[in-house]
């Protein structure tokens, strides 16, 4: 590629020579010669060393020879292009001013996290104020416990072997519950005649029961002793007494013995009214008959339980303390040594689907039975009161249906001539209350009246036909009998088929519990 010398136009490549500016000479004589356009000598140049065309053909020679654009016209004057060599100057580009302070930017960060940690700061500092306050409630509690054991500890003598009950009144370990509680305690043996393959047959039947007086009053479970001719009390000591069925309601599973005895060790009545699940308890009693005197532990598992036995629903406390058969009508103890309840049963067996069941026993709460067991010894049946009426739990989903209430005890029948017959209840009526006890189960029913005895008047709520009518009874006194229901005598034979139920009365007329 050619530089820019040697390109088209070298002529205005190269610096012009100077113009010479000689002064005029004089015209010498000379022919004359055709006219011409005579360029002034101060605009002629020397003759160029290009050439143009027919240079040297005696045709004069353009003072543009060498150009481009014209020819045939003199040349004035030779333009040098003179490139710039300077490069152009860089203008200073000023900082651009924002239209936002840049401490503004910096104010609002510092704000945003001093907000943030502020946040953080009341946060921990409401989570640390309730750990404290928890953890100073789980160390008070700790150490009201610690203090309390630390007393029974204090209060053993040195030297001494085995638990001492605690004197101050605290809750006592099982050890000491035992070593104060197990002398009233007492094992039930009884006999009865049964009919086996049609012949008569003497079986033998065994329960627990405990001391409730010092002179002979004892406390057990109404089907212990159902049917027996014969009931012998064996105390931890091992005397035996003969006793005699004082009274008894089978309808909760109650019954009062007396023996023949003075300065018996009995035992101390609590409450199951302060019960909470979660509770420990001590069931103490004559497990299969042959272990007298068997403490087992465990706790309150459920309160207010209905359990149907022999179709009587009752109230039951719900335990895990082991009940076995023979433990029937032994004493439920609190961890203060008070009987809060009396042993009843136990669910045993399988499942449907094969697994077994375990550590499911219930006791008669203490305080539904108190009343009672007061009036068995007093009168030797129970003088409470007594409507005269069959009940049954409502159907919810069937009253509400109808548009009906829920709850309530269901009449199915009244017994004619009753204090219930008299005050105009009738079957299919609807229980909602008494007096201003409400009444939505037949339990409830059934311990509103355990509040009242014969002769009583209260006020009764019944729902009928969608009519709310409120009633008043004058209570009767409940039936009762002094001596022990003989059943007609059944066939006792072992049974080919049938329920659990079936064999279970089997082996009961037999093994007891």
């Amino acid at each position: 590629m050619d530089t820019f010398a040697n390109s088209e136009y070298p002529e205005e490549n190269n610096p012009a020579p100077e113009a010479s500016f000689d002064a005029p000479q004089e015209p010498q004589n000379e022919a004359p010669q055709e006219p011409r356009n005579e360029v002034p000598q101060e605009h002629q140049s020397e003759p160029q060393s290009g050439t143009y065309h027919a240079a040297g053909t005696g045709r004069r020679e353009s003072p543009y020879a060498n150009s481009p654009y014209m020819t045939g016209q003199p040349r004035p004057y030779q333009y040098q292009y003179q490139p710039q060599m300077q490069p152009p100057e860089k203008r200073e580009k000023k900082p651009r001013r924002s239209g936002k302070s840049p401490w503004k930017t910096v104010i609002a960060a510092v704000l945003v996290v001093a907000l943030v940690a502020s946040g953080c700061l009341i946060t921990a500092s409401g989570v640390n104020r309730k750990w404290e306050q928890k953890t100073s409630q789980i160390t008070q509690q700790l150490g009201r416990q610690i203090d309390d054991l630390q007393k029974q500890i204090n209060s053993v003598p040195s030297g001494t072997s085995g638990a001492l009950p605690a004197a101050d009144g605290s809750a006592m370990t099982p050890a000491q519950l035992y070593q104060s509680n197990v002398d009233s305690v007492v094992a039930i043996s009884c006999t009865m005649q049964t009919t086996a393959y049609g012949q008569s047959v003497e079986g033998t039947s065994s329960g627990s029961g405990f001391i409730l007086t010092e002179d002979g009053y004892v406390v057990t479970n109404y089907h212990v002793v159902q049917n027996a001719s014969n009931i012998t009390v064996t105390t931890h000591s091992g005397d035996e007494y003969a006793a005699t069925v004082k009274g008894y309601d089978a309808t909760n599973d109650v019954a009062v013995l007396k023996v023949e005895a003075e300065g018996l060790s009995a035992a101390t009545i609590g409450s199951s009214g302060n019960l909470s699940i979660g509770d420990m308890v001590v069931a103490i009693g004559n497990p299969l008959g042959r272990l007298a005197a068997t403490e087992t532990v465990g706790y309150v598992s459920g309160i207010n339980r209905e359990v149907t036995t022999d179709n009587t629903v009752i109230s039951m406390l719900q335990t895990d303390a082991a009940i076995n058969p023979g433990n029937s009508g032994g004493p439920l103890f609190n961890m203060y040594g008070e009987v809060i309840g009396i042993t009843t049963a136990k669910y045993s067996g399988t499942t449907n689907s094969g697994a077994s069941i375990e550590g499911i026993g219930f006791a008669i709460p203490i305080d539904d039975v108190m009343g009672i067991i007061s009036d068995l010894i007093d009168y030797g049946y129970v003088t409470g009161a007594y409507m005269g009426i069959t009940v049954k739990d409502n159907d919810k989903e069937a009253a509400a249906q109808f548009g009906l209430p829920t709850d309530g005890a269901y009449v199915v029948d009244v017994t004619p001539g009753s204090s219930a017959d008299k005050a105009g209840i009738q079957s299919k009526d609807l229980i909602t209350a008494v007096d201003d006890h409400k009444i939505t189960t037949r339990t409830d029913l059934t311990r509103t009246l355990r509040n009242y005895k014969a002769g009583d008047t209260a006020q009764v709520t019944v729902v009928r036909s969608g009519r709310e009518l409120t009633l008043t009874i004058t209570f009767d006194e409940k039936p009762h009998s002094t001596t022990v229901e003989t059943a007609p005598q059944e066939d006792s034979s072992m049974p080919s088929e049938g329920d659990y139920n079936d064999w279970y009365e089997y082996f009961r007329r037999f093994f007891g519990g």
